[in-house]
């Protein structure tokens, strides 16, 4: 009897990835042959794990959806189904104008996707996954959904309220995954910065950080994504005595001049920014700081964007991204506001700042060279192998590049000395195996 081929087409972030990673493994429990994200072609079932966030990641789910349409008809695919933020937010929307898509299903009803395959999961199992990532780190995620009320932002509309994961469950599954070789645990939320607090109105974030440091296998912890209000500052201790957790935090400031934070409902000053970056340098003085910025957000003035700019020149982020901001419909912004600055001053604000940061990360660079770092190896091409150190998260972040002269082996961690730099990688030489 031949093997049932499924494939899982993830669009989005890592948090939609360890879904994807969790439905793999339960269909490869079940005798699937399990593909993700490559080819589709004669595939079985196809699940598509959609992004709602913004209109780009929307249209970018839309398309793929359509384009699988197509392929069911020219018979390359059998069974298409939906899942994810987009099918949570417009499931009618999308049962009305894509009925070809026999079923579509929210961000909460993997059960469903597995009773309509008739597939049983073990519920002890449910949280194991088939890596997508290379096997030495995974995205783990320790929480879904957001209490905060930013007017841009749909997650609250497709995720709903805060729900942070017990505790005990989270270390289990960082201790199954270091059994299968994972050496790095990114964590991963909508807002780290709330673990625990809607379990017993406590920051649970420290302690968690403190028990998986102590699974061994496990080298290197990563925080993605804390909020600047309310700030768990526990995690700052931790990092000063803890080796294990990075000397990395992903801050997802947004903006900065006080009225474009007001209007953006953040729920903190500039001047409290200011202070919360002043307070986490001078515990950590070699810390990585990445932040995104969201450009064009309605009456964005020119100061305000001036006062933007400037701050990002005298802060000196290691990393930072940014967005242009998009009407969401039903969000505070798009009922309250009028989506006032045009996309041709959106898109020349977005480059001036992006510009900026390139001038920033460049000189950051340039002052590591004669430096060594511990790094991981991620990949290897024809000519090179690509690392990170701690400060550098994978997929977004700055790479060390290494000439192939001699064997390293991927998801080990080698003592590297940097040789040179470019704008956003550094190039280095290994020194000795750690």
């Amino acid at each position: 009897m031949l093997q049932k081929k499924a494939t899982v087409i993830t669009l989005g972030c890592s948090k939609n990835l360890v879904d994807s990673e969790q439905i793999l493994y339960q269909l490869k429990k079940n005798g699937y042959q399990i593909n993700h994200d490559d080819s589709y072609a004669q595939s079985d079932l196809v699940l598509v794990n959609t992004c709602g966030f913004i209109h780009d990641a929307k249209q970018e789910s839309i398309d793929t959806i359509l384009e699988l349409i197509e392929a069911q008809k020219e018979g390359l695919v059998k069974d298409v189904r939906v899942f994810g933020c987009l099918s949570e937010r417009y499931k009618a929307e999308l049962e009305k104008e894509i009925p070809e898509i026999k079923n579509y299903y929210g961000t909460y009803e993997l059960d469903k996707i597995y009773s309509d395959l008739q597939i049983a999961p073990v519920k002890s199992e449910l949280n194991r996954r088939v890596l997508t990532t290379p096997k030495h780190y995974a995205y783990v995620k320790i929480s879904d959904g957001c209490d905060r009320t930013c007017s841009f932002c749909a997650i609250p509309l497709i995720k709903g309220a805060h729900r942070s994961r017990p505790l005990e469950s989270i270390v289990a599954e960082c201790k199954y995954l270091a059994k299968q070789g994972t050496k790095e645990i990114i964590l991963i939320a909508q807002d780290l910065s709330y673990y625990g607090i809607d379990i017993d109105k406590t920051h649970q974030l420290a302690e968690l950080i403190r028990r998986i440091s102590e699974i061994e296998g496990i080298e290197w912890i990563r925080m993605h994504y804390l909020y600047p209000a309310n700030f768990p500052f526990e995690v700052l201790e931790v990092m000063k005595t803890n080796p294990k957790l990075c000397r990395y935090i992903d801050l997802a400031l947004q903006h900065v001049s006080d009225a474009q934070l007001k209007k953006m409902r953040r729920r903190i000053s500039k001047q409290n920014t200011i202070e919360l970056i002043d307070t986490i340098r001078k515990n950590i003085p070699d810390v990585a700081l990445r932040t995104t910025m969201l450009i064009g957000h309605p009456d964005e003035s020119n100061d305000d964007f001036d006062e933007l700019m400037q701050f990002v020149k005298l802060t000196q982020f290691d990393r930072l991204g940014g967005f242009t901001y998009s009407n969401e419909e039903n969000t505070f912004a798009a009922i309250e506001y009028t989506d006032n600055v045009p996309d041709k001053i959106k898109k020349a604000r977005f480059e001036k700042l992006m510009t900026l940061q390139q001038e920033i990360s460049r000189k950051i660079n340039l002052s590591k060279v004669g430096q060594t770092f511990k790094t991981i190896i991620d990949r290897e091409d024809s000519e090179f192998y690509y690392g990170r150190t701690e400060f550098d998260s994978p997929e977004v972040d700055n790479e060390v590049i290494i000439e192939k002269n001699k064997k390293l082996k991927i998801g080990h961690f080698y003592s590297v000395e940097i040789s040179d730099y470019d704008d956003f990688d550094l190039i280095g030489q290994v020194i000795e195996l750690l």
